[in-house]
């Protein structure tokens, strides 16, 4: 059996190996893998150099021999915002413009083929998930957004699917005080979301009525995005965003048997308390003062 440092390494070997990393023509197009790299990033809206630089992890050197290899090739061109001189915007040509769909067509292909070896694909695709997650765990990002957002929707509704698989019963969501948009936007809440590179990987709520009081609402991790501390994160972020509007008590309750969650605000300072509502589905409350 191959140890954990070797089973890590033979992923890495294969991910390189399909990747085309080590190719001097990725995809048979003539470039290596970092130029199109960098041509697909601006393709995909990545056009502020400094963003673009940071979103690929090159060091400001190699970034500018990449940039210069796609301009003397007629597919980018690099100029100084009209704005702001400082900044500088990468933009493609029509030439660059066929070779991205190129690109995306060759890419798109290749993904079908690799996904079309194993039968189980939704298994496949969650264990894909879960790297990519893993790796990026430095990258994931928690913002606010509309609570009517179409991500929203999605996470939300994959908290209902869990929530309805564990408990084994069909979960109603207005039963369980399921909040109304405007009692989550500012200045009453806030929702956050947690993305992995575009994946919606988590989400939270915080539901207000502009007093002093709110209540967490809606805490949701995929499965991919677990075990990285993203719970603690977005909870920490709640807290904020709550001393923002001027809360001062925070509320939330949970079922039993979400032991993750029981143990998250166990250890993160939330007190447990009576009964404060009639959700059928909550048999734990709990209480925090923010300071």
């Amino acid at each position: 059996m191959l140890d954990n440092i070797s089973r890590f390494r033979r992923l890495s070997r294969a991910v390189t190996t399909q990747s085309g990393a080590l190719d001097t023509s990725f995809l048979g197009l003539g470039r290596p893998l970092g130029s199109a790299r960098v041509l697909n990033a601006i393709g995909h809206g990545k056009t502020d150099v400094s963003d673009l630089r940071e979103y690929l992890e090159l060091d400001s050197g190699l970034m500018s021999r990449l940039l210069r290899g796609l301009e003397a090739e007629g597919l980018i061109t690099v100029e100084s915002d009209g704005n702001d001189a400082r900044r500088r915007v990468a933009q493609l040509t029509p030439e660059g413009r066929d070779a991205f769909h190129q690109y995306e067509s060759l890419s798109n292909s290749a993904a079908e083929k690799v996904l079309s070896r194993y039968k189980d694909q939704d298994s496949l695709l969650a264990a894909m998930d879960l790297i990519a997650t893993v790796l990026g765990r430095d990258h994931i990002k928690i913002a606010p957004v509309d609570p009517e957002d179409p991500r929203v929707a999605y996470c939300v509704n994959q908290f209902y699917d869990e929530i309805t698989s564990i408990l084994g019963i069909t979960f109603d969501p207005h039963a369980s005080g399921n909040p109304e948009a405007d009692y989550l936007r500012p200045p009453k809440g806030v929702f956050l979301l947690a993305t992995s590179d575009g994946l919606p990987i988590g989400c939270c709520g915080l539901k207000g009525q502009g007093t002093h009081l709110g209540e967490v609402k809606r805490l949701w991790l995929s499965s991919a995005a677990r075990g990285l501390g993203l719970g603690k994160r977005l909870m920490d972020e709640i807290e904020d965003h709550a001393r923002k509007l001027g809360m001062t008590t925070l509320q939330l309750d949970t079922n039993g048997r979400l032991h993750a969650a029981l143990g998250l605000y166990r250890n993160s300072g939330w007190i447990e308390i009576d009964r404060y509502n009639d959700n059928p589905y909550a048999e734990h409350f709990f209480e925090k003062q923010l300071t």
